[in-house]
């Protein structure tokens, strides 16, 4: 806790475009580790144009200092090749392309477009997560079997 009267000192400063953004994040992070720390804009005394501060309590300087030269840890994701996109369509006709993914969609399955109606010689292509690509090559194979009949009637429940 600080003392009443303490003189709080600059921990941060940023005169970056995304300076707002920043003084938000690392005042979040003081906070959050407990500290009082608070954000000083351009339209307080000592605080240069276009920067804006965070500020702590004297006595939290050196705590302050600490946390923010911490790095962060990055968020893990996955490294394996479950996610990587594989073409499970291609078509010239970009309506016959939306047309899979489209049925794609409605089965819960991601997928993406890829394809230019300005470069008419490129074919279209529908391309799922690797992991997937069985249940959609699968889900391709049954409408095709059901044929637009099916689509259809489907469309009219």
């Amino acid at each position: 806790m600080a003392e009443p009267n303490e003189p709080f000192v600059t921990v941060f400063r940023s005169a970056d475009p995304d300076s707002d953004n920043e003084a938000a994040g690392v005042l979040d992070q003081l906070q959050q580790e407990g500290l009082e720390a608070v954000l000083a804009e351009d339209d307080q005394p000592g605080v240069v144009l276009g920067t804006r501060e965070v500020r702590v309590p004297a006595s939290q300087a050196a705590r302050a200092e600490e946390i923010l030269a911490t790095p962060i840890e990055p968020i893990a994701g996955d490294a394996s090749h479950d996610l990587d996109m594989v073409s499970v369509f291609r078509s010239g006709a970009e309506m016959e392309a939306l047309a899979v993914r489209s049925v794609l969609d409605a089965s819960g399955i991601p997928s993406l477009l890829m394809g230019t109606p300005q470069i008419p010689s490129l074919p279209f292509a529908v391309h799922v997560p690797r992991s997937l690509e069985a249940e959609a090559n699968r889900i391709i194979s049954e409408a095709r079997a059901a044929g637009p009949e099916a689509a259809e009637a489907a469309e009219a429940e």
